[in-house]
């Protein structure tokens, strides 16, 4: 894909070759005794292969090999946010040569590839069998970096759109693409750089956190912009024999002085606009929450023979939050390990006939009910519970992933079930079509869990909360759908209150994934201006109010008797993880209104029209020029 774009490249980059040669035209004309041709053109067509020779590999894999380097470093483990504004100007100076390297697409991709293989690195801890995922999904993110110069060249070179202007809508446009292709992957997004700038992120109320994205992206351009021709020369990026354009870059006109001017101007009043939207918080105390945080690898939660251990763990961590009188516990996905079964007003014969193997006194059993109910009365609090739910349908039994809600006064009163699933964590796709896929799962052929259907609004007292599962958190168009589903099921009209994320890291062994996931649900609470709490097995628990900063916790319980106070290691200055804890705070309801939770991704929507629009015009007006050499 990345390579069979390069077409898109602007003939007059290669123009150079029609000048005219300073070698005399009536050279001696000698007969070659090897190739035959006169001596006169055959040093005049050495002399233009000269001229119309692009740059050496050397400098497009330095220029790219930083830009991963730089990359890797902003994102966690290394977790350098300023890195994030400059990481991207290698790169885009790549984009700012007339003519393209030797290689320069090669070496893009095998740079974005670097990034992306170690950035994703903790997926190779969930299983053996996901080595195989980790590359894949290595191999298909690496695509969006030549993509996203070869589409920005385009623009710049052929349309003469500004570097400023071209690259951060052609960058934001394919985190958009991302966000949906091949089930979307939406992470590692520039923009989740800046978490810690909370003013600067509250632009996502309007654009999503791709509004982020778009002014790093801009900033970086503008920069890469400025920076003298001489110093690119010296990184090797220009041939030997500048043309016309490649000698007039080291000007510095009125066009780069109002270009830096705008760009700077954007950025102080998006700076302005947060801290302005920052001021306007009145935050209102909510719901006392306990978040439970087991920890358990995924290893011990397959194995039967540890439920009861996890139960029990969970409980005394449970016991120890009722002390503070929490109004709401929640306990992260799938760790109440007994499935709930759901007979769904299916008579015996019906049950029968769609699940022969299952006896039918399970589907009468009440224990999981009464033990739910049970919990919740004896703490006095409406608990939120992730576990497995096995429902008769009308032709199959049906396995979903779900939260369920139960209330001290009325019992289990409500339940969600995962609508966004994971492909190969939980379900296989093409398995019917590709059965060798099934070697690229952990799990055996009867593997995979249905999808629910729509969202869920869980309400207690004057609150209203919506569930969201596991990585669903990440997604920023589902997050703000089931914002919306919550609010349109709520009988009284009611906006939602607090997301509630029920997530296992336990896959991941404490790696960066559980910072880095952590980081990326912070952006769903500045887009819907809505606090949200995680309990999340092995970590990060926490609670995030509606400016999306990670708040320091009221009361914090070190189930492993370490004598930490807080997630936050003192001498590190890093989250604590892989650790058995409980989170209590009073959850800071925002009674804002979010212009994104109404109108959704019109922001990154609007970038990924222009920047098909950019390839489909690159492909109506692509004009292959010829070099001709003269004699």
């Amino acid at each position: 894909m990345a390579f069979s774009t390069l077409t898109f490249e602007n003939s007059h980059s290669d123009h150079s070759s029609t000048e005219k040669s300073p070698v005399s035209e009536d050279v001696p004309s000698k007969e070659d005794s090897q190739n035959g041709l006169p001596l006169g053109k055959d040093i005049q067509k050495i002399i233009n292969t000269a001229r119309t020779s692009p740059a050496p590999a050397l400098g497009a894999w330095l220029m790219s090999g930083l830009t991963a380097c730089l990359m890797w470093a902003s994102f966690t483990p290394l977790d350098i946010g300023p890195l994030g504004w400059v990481c991207l100007i290698p790169l885009l100076l790549l984009v700012r040569i007339p003519r393209k390297t030797r290689f320069m697409y090669s070496a893009i991709y095998c740079s974005g590839f670097l990034f992306t293989l170690v950035s994703f690195q903790w997926m190779r801890l969930g299983d053996p069998t996901m080595y195989i995922a980790w590359f894949a999904l290595a191999v298909y993110v690496a695509i969006y970096f030549p993509v996203f110069v070869v589409l920005t060249r385009t623009a710049v070179h052929r349309f003469h759109i500004p570097l400023p202007a071209a690259a951060p809508v052609i960058w934001v446009g394919l985190e958009y693409m991302r966000a949906y292709l091949l089930t979307g992957f939406s992470w590692y997004y520039i923009g989740h750089t800046q978490y810690r700038w909370i003013e600067l992120i509250q632009i996502s109320d309007i654009t999503g956190a791709y509004g982020v994205s778009f002014l790093v992206v801009l900033l970086a351009a503008c920069f890469a912009d400025l920076v003298p021709a001489s110093l690119m020369r010296r990184f090797k990026l220009f041939p030997m024999k500048l043309n016309t354009e490649e000698q007039s870059m080291d000007q510095t006109g009125l066009k780069h002085i109002i270009q830096t001017a705008v760009c700077l101007s954007l950025f102080f009043a998006v700076l302005g606009y947060g801290y302005v939207r920052r001021s306007q918080a009145a935050f209102q105390e909510g719901p006392r929450t306990a978040l439970i945080q087991g920890n358990f690898p995924t290893s011990v939660k397959h194995d039967p023979g540890e439920w009861r251990s996890i139960y029990l763990k969970h409980q005394i961590l449970m016991g120890a939050a009722v002390r503070y009188q929490p109004d709401l516990i929640i306990w992260p996905e799938t760790m109440f390990r007994w499935p709930l079964i759901e007979r769904n007003g299916k008579t015996n014969q019906e049950l029968q006939k769609i699940a022969p193997e299952i006896p039918l006194e399970k589907w009468n059993e009440p224990s999981v009910r009464k033990a739910l109910s049970n919990m919740s009365q004896e703490a006095n609090a409406a608990l939120v519970i992730g576990l497995d739910t096995i429902a008769a349908g009308d032709s199959k039994v049906k396995h979903f992933n779900s939260a369920v809600f139960v209330r001290p006064d009325y019992g289990l009163v409500s339940r969600y079930d995962k609508v966004h699933r994971v492909p190969f964590g939980e379900y296989l796709p093409l398995r019917d079509t590709l059965p060798i896929l099934q070697y690229f799962t952990p799990y055996g052929a009867s593997f995979g869990i249905d999808p629910g259907q729509h969202a869920a609004n869980f309400e207690y007292q004057n609150w209203n909360f919506a569930p969201i599962i596991c990585f669903e958190d990440t997604v920023p168009h589902l997050v703000r759908t089931m914002m919306n589903q919550s609010f349109e099921s709520d009988s009284a009209g009611n906006s939602v209150d607090c997301l509630i994320n029920l997530t296992n890291d336990g896959w991941f062994h404490g790696s960066s994934e559980l910072d880095q996931h952590l980081i990326t649900a912070a952006f769903r609470c500045v887009e819907n201006r809505t606090p949200m709490v995680r309990a999340v097995n092995t970590g990060i628990s926490a609670v995030i109010d509606g400016d999306g900063m990670i708040i320091e916790p009221d009361v914090f319980i070190d189930g492993d008797n370490q004598g930490r106070t807080t997630f936050v290691n003192a001498k590190t200055g890093r989250w604590n993880k892989s650790m058995n804890a409980v989170v209590i705070d009073t959850i800071p309801l925002d009674h804002r209104t979010s212009l994104y939770t109404k109108y959704g991704d019109w922001f990154a929507g609007t970038c990924c029209f222009f920047t098909l629009f950019v390839f489909f015009m690159a492909l109506l007006t692509l004009k292959r020029k010829p070099v001709t050499v003269k004699s």
